[in-house]
């Protein structure tokens, strides 16, 4: 495999780990929060209605989980292509 080929198939799989972590974020955030609120809001969390808490404080969470997520798929992609320090 040549440099460029290379350095083609780990932004590829780059991309594609950044849209499966976003579309998850996107679904948290936005249908949790938004979309699925009043099915949610029949749950508790703590006192507070689920879709509210969700909204709140849940897609922070989920956020900062999906950046760890996110720093060990690129470890592990740059150790596969030869990019790790």
């Amino acid at each position: 495999m040549t440099k460029k080929e290379k350095a083609v198939a780990y932004w590829k799989e780059n991309l594609k780990y950044l849209l499966i972590l976003l579309t998850i974020w996107f679904i948290v955030s936005y249908g949790c929060g938004i979309l699925f609120k009043d099915e949610l809001n029949q749950f508790r969390l703590g006192g507070f209605k689920l879709g509210f808490w969700f909204a709140q404080q849940g897609s922070i969470y989920v956020f900062v989980i999906l950046i760890f997520v996110y720093v060990r798929l690129m470890n592990k992609l740059d150790k596969k292509y030869g990019y790790n320090e």
